[in-house]
């Protein structure tokens, strides 16, 4: 069974923090947009308190991603790179002018 990426489970989880809290807003009749305002900041403060973990895997795997080893080159890259290297380094044959 396949893992379920963190930054999926964080958003989900923070989406929840914010609708619970408006749908309950917006049934004891306050007014949508004082709703909205009330539901983001109760979000804010409960992702902030509940969901540590979730967003230090999330920054840890952006970190990972962000910081991975590059691959090393192997043999037949770096005799690849000198051929190119004296291929280049070889002056052009000069173009002979033609008289007509």
């Amino acid at each position: 069974m396949k893992r379920i990426p963190s930054w999926l489970i964080y958003t989900v989880l923070r989406l929840l923090v914010f609708a619970i809290p408006l749908a309950v807003l917006l049934l004891l009749g306050i007014v949508w947009w004082a709703s909205v305002i009330a539901a983001a900041l109760i979000g804010l403060c409960l992702s902030y308190i509940f969901l540590s973990k979730p967003r230090n895997a999330v920054s840890t795997e952006l970190y990972e991603v962000r910081h991975r080893e590059k691959p090393v080159p192997s043999v037949d890259d770096e005799v690849e790179d000198a051929a190119v290297d004296s291929a280049s380094a070889q002056p052009a044959p000069e173009a002979t002018p033609r008289s007509d």
